[in-house]
This record gives C-alpha cells, structure tokens and sequence, in this order.
C-alpha cells in the first residue's frame, strides 16, 4: 500500500508550474497567430461600403446619394461603373448635405443642451455576447455619424483585439483607463486614447493592468489616501473629454468589482445582454440581486445611480429553439419595455468573422452565403438602431 501510495504522489503535477507553462506556450502561440494574420506593420481598415449600406449609414434614400456622387461629391466610379464609398466619402458626403442645414440633419453630432451618452454594457457571466455587442454598438454609431468613444474595461481585452490593439504586444504600461483612474501617478486620459480605421471612433484599449484597480482600491480606501471614491473616477476623467464625443461604450468586466461599479456610475443608460438558456438566466438572477445590494451601497456614499434607460438584450437567440423562445418569452413577461424588442441572432457570419478577429461591418459579404450573412446584419442593425433611437430620444431627437 504505501508504495502505491508513492507512485499515485510520483504522478502528480505542480498546479502552479503548469499553468505557468501553459500560459507561456499560448501566449506565444497567440502571438504568432496575431504576426500571421497581422503583420507587424499591417493596420486593421474598414472595407468600402455599397451605394445602398452608404446611404443606410447617412440616412437617405440610395437614388439620392446617386444624385449627390453625379455631382461630384462621391467616390470615382470602378471600371464597371459601380461605386463604393468609404468612410471617409460617407464623412464628407453627410457635411455636403449638411451646409447650410443649420439643424445638422446629416451630421448628428451634439448640440447645445444635449449631454454625452455613456452606455455601459454588461454582464456577470461569460458568453453572453457583450463584447461583440459592444464592438458592434460602437462601430455601427461612429459609422452614422456620432463622434465615438469605446472604452475596454475587460482586463481579457477582447474589444481591444477586435479594434486590432492585441493587448500582449500592442498595450504598453499605463496605457490602459488605469493609467488616468490610478491613485497615484495618474496621466491624463487624453494621453491614453487612440485613433481607430474608422473616422470618429476612438479607444482606450485595456489589457491585464486593469485588475491593478482592483487591488489598489480598497487599500485607498483603507488608507484613506484617494481624493476622489473609486465608484466617481471615471466619471471624472470623461468629464475632461467629453466635449470630444457624443457616445461612450464602455465593455464592462464579466464581474462586480469596482471597475464595474465606477463604470456603472460613470453611465446614462446601461444595456445588459443575456443569452437565452436557463443557467445564464438564473445566473442573471444573481446577478441583478448583487448589482442592487452593491449599488445601494455606492448611492448612500454618494455615487450617481439613475439612469436615461437600462434595457435587456437577448443576444446568441436562435428563432427555431423551443427552449430559448420560451425563455426570452418569459423574460418579455417579466421585464416588459425594459427588454429591447429585437434580439440579437446567433449567427456563424459573426462567429467566423471573429476568428480573424473582425466585426461583421468589416468582414466582405462575399465571405459568406447571401442569406447568413444578410439575416445577421439585419439582426444586428435592428438592435443597434433601436439603441441608436433610444440615444436619440434622450437629446429630444426623432
């Protein structure tokens, strides 16, 4: 017995060395992956965009835009005639229809009077689709027209890669929110944001340096060295920017810890995703429970907690499922207008595109089957202009 007993203890292996070593072989196997598909001088660009996407993204009818290309205005035409427009056209094409339109119907940015929107997006449990939802969000926004400010709070730093900043090679030391929200040595966070391939979308990526506030807080706290509570320092630090933009998305951590709440302090609205299957419901559940109680501590300290809107998005929902159509009834049940009428489709056009790590506004419609990829973008454009109308109505906008 007690040589079995030695030759059971002769197997084992050293936890901590293990995953030490695991972490080291994908982190550099990453890496190679991240030089294949991006070289190291390559940038990330967004494709060119058809007449009727173009015209979609301005807000006017295709014939329209016709007009306005034929009067030169627009892209050149290709040898077949045919026009595509990028971000940049689409750019110039909104300030030609908006000269002389003292309104900005074409140009939708700010007006007097109107406050900057801060959408936090969030979820306790991982694979809900929150930072797909959040990448889309942003992207679909600065696309029509609004200066855009997306923020990666998620130490895994997926939005980061998304945006093309691969938070391992690209994401140097205080160059993430925690370098403008620290306790000491803060920068300011205009130091910290960074241009996009796509006109009016900027980012401040993240990476692992953002637990550091994690750690950092309570003994600020204890010691009580912080000049300002955790839960009000991003608020503060967009307050510098914010006449920059007119939309913030924020990826939120998959957890409640003080970032999470800082974010949620630091918001007009708040949107949730949830993916429709009983164990991520009931873990919303607990979720929504722990939010409450932690939340109703920062507003006795003082912290902001009302909202313009919060809203419930299911995400990942398959139409045919039995199962996820009685669940996201159920939920419609519940929450009434707080769900967002359209649901956000699973699809295989956005999962693949993720792979090289691109959205579907990137991705070429020729990559796919017509019918797959024309059912998600439509899934998607549908969430994300009810967002945009929401937005909207908080400025007294149609």
């Amino acid at each position: 017995m007690a040589q079995q007993r030695m030759a059971v203890a002769e197997v084992q292996e050293h936890l901590p060395s293990m995953l030490a070593q695991d972490a080291q072989e994908l982190a550099h196997q990453l890496q190679e992956h991240q030089r294949k598909t991006f070289p190291p001088m390559s940038q990330k660009s967004m494709r060119p965009f058809s007449p009727a996407e173009a015209a979609a993204f301005i807000g006017i009818g295709e014939g329209y835009l016709r007009q306005v290309a034929l009067e030169g205005h627009g892209p050149e035409p290709l040898a077949n005639g045919r026009r595509l427009y990028s971000v940049a056209d689409i750019e110039r094409i909104r300030h030609v229809l908006d000269e002389g339109n003292k309104a900005g119907k074409y140009v939708p940015h700010r007006r007097a009077g109107e406050k900057l929107q801060v959408v936090s997006v969030m979820n306790f449990k991982g694979g809900s689709g929150k930072t797909t939802t959040a990448a889309h969000l942003a992207q679909y926004v600065a696309l029509r027209g609004y200066r855009t400010l997306a923020i990666d709070l998620d130490p895994q730093a997926s939005l980061s890669a998304l945006f093309g900043h691969q938070p391992e090679l690209d994401v140097g030391e205080n160059e993430t929110l925690y370098g403008a929200i620290r306790y000491q040595n803060a920068r300011p966070v205009s130091d910290i944001v960074r241009t996009t391939y796509i006109e009016r979308l900027h980012i401040i990526p993240g990476n692992l340096e953002l637990m550091e506030f994690e750690h950092e807080t309570p003994r600020a706290m204890t010691a009580g060295t912080a000049e300002t509570m955790f839960f009000a320092r991003i608020g503060d630090v967009l307050a510098d920017i914010e006449q920059f933009y007119d939309v913030v998305v924020i990826d939120c951590p998959p957890q409640l810890g003080f970032l999470t709440m800082s974010a949620l302090c630091a918001a007009t609205s708040v949107l949730i995703t949830v993916h429709p299957q009983m164990l991520d419901v009931m873990s919303m559940s607990q979720f929504l429970s722990m939010t409450s109680e932690l939340m109703a501590v920062v507003e006795n300290a003082g912290g902001r907690t009302s909202y313009d809107w919060m809203r419930y998005l299911v995400t990942r929902f398959e139409p045919n499922d039995g199962p996820q159509s009685q669940m996201t009834g159920f939920m419609r049940a519940i929450f009434g207008n707080r769900m967002l009428q359209h649901a956000m489709l699973k699809s295989t056009a956005v999962s693949d595109a993720g792979v090289t790590k691109q959205t579907l506004y990137e991705v070429d419609r020729a990559q796919f089957t017509r019918g797959t990829y024309d059912r998600a973008m439509e899934s998607l454009t549908a969430v994300n202009s009810e967002i945009e109308a929401l937005l909207r109505g908080v400025w007294g906008r149609k």
